[in-house]
């Protein structure tokens, strides 16, 4: 049994109306959510130029709103701009998006990361503190440089 076309049209819409009522989305994923939805892309093709059109999706928007959102949880940018990529954004917009990041930027907020968690390792070995702390910043895709430039840091801050 096919489904009606003005039918799946509906439900298309429907569909994409509630999910950028909940969040942001990048048009890949909504893309991606209308194939396992099992909606035929000439169905929902037309709906995404229209909602683009509408400004409704906006991956530039997106991808600013989600480089501040993950700055302000401790992201680096190279973490950022390899989630955004993930997320279906092209890397002209990851780069617009991430250019204003400078590497001083990079390092301040990977030394404010460090030394907010170096307090509350006051009670271990120096050494433990120190491997934690650089596992700590790697794990959130500072570099090795920052890392270690942090680091220093927190070591004059002892």
């Amino acid at each position: 049994m096919t489904a009606n076309p003005e039918r799946l049209e509906r439900r298309a819409r429907n569909i994409l109306l509630h999910q950028l009522s909940r969040s942001m989305r990048t048009e890949q994923q909504l893309r991606e959510l209308m194939l396992r939805r099992e909606i035929p892309a000439e169905i929902f093709e037309p709906i995404l130029v229209r909602f683009r059109e509408a400004e409704l999706i906006d991956d530039q928007k997106f991808a600013d709103s989600y480089v501040a959102t993950r700055l302000q949880a401790g992201k680096s940018v190279n973490a950022i701009r390899r989630e955004l990529a993930g997320k279906g954004i092209s890397q002209g917009i990851v780069d617009q998006a991430t250019s204003e990041i400078s590497a001083e930027q990079e390092l301040a907020r990977a030394t404010k990361l460090a030394l907010q968690r170096a307090a509350r390792m006051a009670s271990l070995e120096p050494q433990v503190a120190r491997r934690r702390l650089q596992g700590f910043l790697a794990r959130r895709g500072f570099s090795a440089n920052v890392v270690f430039a942090a680091l220093r840091e927190v070591d004059r801050a002892r």
